[in-house]
C-alpha cells in the first residue's frame, strides 16, 4: 500500500508491481484488458516523470544539503549537477515513452475484439534483444 511519505518504501512497490505487470502481461487472456493496462501505464509513466523532475530538482536545490565526494565540496556539486541533469533527461524520455503509450491508448480504444482473433498461444516474436528497437 502507498505510503505517500516515504520515498524508499513507494519506489521498492512500484518496482514490484512493475515487475508483477511484466509477468501477468506475458499472455494476455481477454485483449480488452489491454485499453486498461495502457491506461494505468500512461498514468504511472506520468508520475514517473514527474518523480524524476522532483528528485532532479533537490539536486538543482540552492545548496540547502552539502555534497561531497571523498571531502571535496566542489566534486560534490559537480556529481549532484550531473545527478539533476540525467534525472531531468531520463525525466524527459519518460515524457517521450508517455506519448508514445498515449498513442497506442488511443488506437486501442478503436479496435474491437472477436473470439477468432484470440491467439491459442502467446505471439512469436521474431528474435529476442534485450535492447532498443525502434
Amino acid at each position: 500500500m502507498p505510503t505517500f511519505s516515504d520515498p524508499v518504501v513507494d519506489a521498492q512497490e512500484l518496482q514490484e508491481a512493475v515487475r508483477a505487470l511484466a509477468h501477468a502481461t506475458r499472455r494476455i487472456e481477454d485483449p480488452e484488458a489491454v485499453y486498461s493496462v495502457l491506461g494505468s501505464i500512461s498514468s504511472a509513466l506520468s508520475s514517473l516523470t514527474q518523480t524524476l523532475h522532483q528528485l532532479g530538482d533537490f539536486h538543482d536545490g540552492p545548496g540547502t544539503t552539502t555534497f561531497s565526494v571523498a571531502g571535496d565540496p566542489h566534486a560534490g556539486r559537480a556529481g549532484s549537477y550531473r545527478v539533476s541533469w540525467e534525472l531531468h533527461r531520463a525525466a524527459e524520455m519518460a515524457r517521450q515513452v508517455a506519448e508514445g503509450v498515449d498513442r497506442a491508448h488511443e488506437v486501442e480504444a478503436t479496435i474491437a475484439y472477436a473470439d477468432r482473433d484470440l491467439p491459442l498461444s502467446p505471439v512469436p516474436r521474431a528474435g529476442h534483444d534485450n535492447g532498443l528497437s525502434l
